[in-house]
């Protein structure tokens, strides 16, 4: 019997794994109800996943353009990385591709070695590189994004995260992916934003 332990360990130890980061966002409420993981989080540009689309959690934040919006996410399961925040006016397809990989080729597949970062992001990419780590963090990360000084009933917020050193995911590749949707309204007494698209009527 302890033979056959024996085997069967050093059976696993040689099993290629993956490693499989999650997050979940506490701050702004998510559009989707996630599980204590951050599920369904893979398919871009949303959540969801191939055999999980969500379930929206019908919350629409009410907030002030050119504001401080506050952003937290908790990662569930570490990985190495960064996050990006973006903000789409009309439609989530007005959302940025997610971030440009450098992979490199190993036996069990591509893998990413790191995630192209704009340090002076344009819209619709309101911050990008946050909470830029190597090791594993146990609080939660947190900060504040201003927001344009734009009026929409139903903007959607993005938040991505990257994963360095990660097998290629299908869906989603290297990132995982939340979003919350906001209700702007635009503060009249600051000027407007015009590098952000027309809201449609």
């Amino acid at each position: 019997m302890k033979r056959t332990l024996l085997v069967f360990a050093m059976l696993l130890a040689v099993v290629p794994t993956t490693a499989r980061a999650h997050f979940k966002l506490l701050e702004p409420t998510s559009w989707l109800i996630e599980d204590d993981r951050g599920d369904p989080q893979k398919s871009g540009p949303c959540g969801g996943q191939n055999d999980n689309f969500g379930k929206p959690s019908y919350v629409i934040g009410k907030v002030v353009g050119g504001s401080k919006l506050h952003i937290k996410v908790q990662e569930t399961i570490y990985h190495p990385g960064h996050y990006r925040v973006s903000l789409a006016v009309n439609s989530p397809l007005e959302l940025p591709v997610d971030p440009e990989a450098t992979v490199i080729q190993t036996p069990q597949g591509p893998r990413s070695v790191s995630g192209k970062i704009n340090p002076a992001p344009l819209p619709p990419v309101l911050a990008d590189g946050l909470f830029y780590h190597q090791t594993r963090a146990s609080a939660p990360f947190e900060t504040d994004v201003t927001l344009p000084n734009i009026s929409c009933p139903k903007c959607t917020l993005q938040i991505v995260q990257f994963m360095d050193q990660h097998a290629f995911n299908n869906p989603g590749g290297y990132t995982y992916h939340h979003c919350a949707d906001l209700q702007i309204t635009a503060d009249p007494a600051k000027p407007r934003d015009m590098g952000w698209p027309a809201l449609r009527q």
